[in-house]
């Protein structure tokens, strides 16, 4: 299985790469009981220029068509981006509007964001979620938002902290790409793993 991570943080070292690092290694560990996956990371923000490029042009440079090609073969995504204005980044969203809207048709995708308050995570719920769900990807019941409050914290015995909901998320999205049907048409690709994810219990 090949998992592939997009990262739209804007700085270096940037907290959208680290929960897009911690997230890829939840995904791999629930991954590790199903065999062995394949992890490439794409970070945008060292593909900006390509992508505008392709926006004017309609012609992605080498670079840029790789990670395009990295992001529509990979078996599940994970996806980041900090929230600006109440949504997604403006890198973020123009490099999925470069990719063809048929191509993720059934993947799995876990949404995730990054922003200083917490009252930003709905973004993802009002932006990133209805986005995927346009491109006919099959999204995670668990997005992650991690606040600047979240780090370091574990949660107790009333909340889900962030490193529990990390895990939940990672483990949502193994078990949709060890269910993934291979050989299948997009639409049945769809329906096969919209009936997987009615089924899906944590407790």
């Amino acid at each position: 299985m090949k998992l592939t991570v997009v990262s739209a943080g804007l700085s270096t070292p940037s907290s959208t790469r680290l929960l897009a690092d911690r997230l890829t290694e939840s995904a791999r560990d629930a991954l590790a009981a199903r065999g062995p996956a394949a992890t490439e990371v794409v970070e945008l923000r060292e593909l900006a220029g390509d992508i505008a490029n392709h926006l004017v042009t309609g012609f992605p440079p080498p670079r840029l068509s790789a990670a395009i090609d990295a992001v529509t073969a990979a078996d599940g995504l994970i996806v980041v981006t900090p929230v600006f204005a109440a949504s997604y980044s403006g890198l973020f969203k123009s490099f999925f509007d470069v990719i063809d809207p048929d191509a993720l048709s059934g993947t799995p995708v876990l949404i995730a964001a990054t922003g200083g308050t917490a009252r930003h995570s709905l973004a993802l719920e009002h932006a990133v979620r209805p986005l995927f769900a346009y491109l006919r990807a099959v999204v995670v019941p668990t997005a992650v938002f991690a606040a600047s409050e979240d780090w370091g914290s574990g949660g107790d015995e009333y909340t889900d902290g962030l490193p529990g909901r990390v895990r939940r998320a990672g483990a949502e999205l193994a078990t949709l790409m060890a269910a993934r049907p291979a050989g299948t048409e997009p639409e049945d690709d769809v329906t096969a793993l919209e009936r997987q994810l009615a089924d899906l219990r944590f407790d």
